[in-house]
């Protein structure tokens, strides 16, 4: 049934648009037109961030930071070997996604570092994507309190995850 979801979905958009006698060709291109503004607004601030976070993982920056911050996580209940995926997960999804596989592989699912680094992946959002994406597209340069704002928010999930993996598991 759910194989028929999308064909569903198009063949309803396309009866809509012919009952209300709407050139439906006409629209879809006009959309795809507008979709490839939106991407070439985008494409920059991806390119920046990607950059970004290959330039300061191969810097050895991350792993000084992760060192730097291991006392305090150990003080707050989080385990320090998730020290690189804090730092790595609010800018960069798929560097996050590799380091969660580095963590589980070494430490193991049911681990409790496992275990927070998946839930922590699931639960917590890449921060600088997500608004440059998101700001790019509607024309906001100025973000003001939005990413102090998903910092806090990235913060609570990282506390939550860890809480979450000691004590559910």
């Amino acid at each position: 049934m759910l194989d028929l979801l999308i064909p569903l979905i198009m063949v309803v958009v396309a009866l809509v648009g012919l009952a209300r006698k709407q050139d439906v060709y006409g629209l879809l291109v006009e959309g795809g037109r507008d979709g490839l503004r939106v991407l070439a607004s985008i494409v920059p601030a991806l390119v920046m961030l990607l950059s970004a976070t290959s330039m300061l993982r191969a810097s050895g920056a991350m792993d000084a930071l992760a060192a730097f911050l291991s006392p305090a996580l150990r003080y707050v209940g989080i385990p320090p070997e998730v020290a690189p995926l804090l730092v790595v997960r609010p800018i960069s999804g798929s560097a996050a996604l590799a380091l969660g596989a580095d963590l589980i592989a070494a430490y193991g699912p049911d681990s409790t570092v496992g275990r927070t680094a998946a839930i922590l992946l699931g639960s917590t959002e890449t921060t600088f994507y997500a608004v440059s994406v998101y700001c790019g597209a509607a024309g906001i340069s100025k973000t003001r309190y939005a990413i102090p704002a998903a910092l806090l928010a990235d913060c609570t999930g990282f506390l939550m995850a860890s809480c979450s993996a000691r004590w559910l598991f």
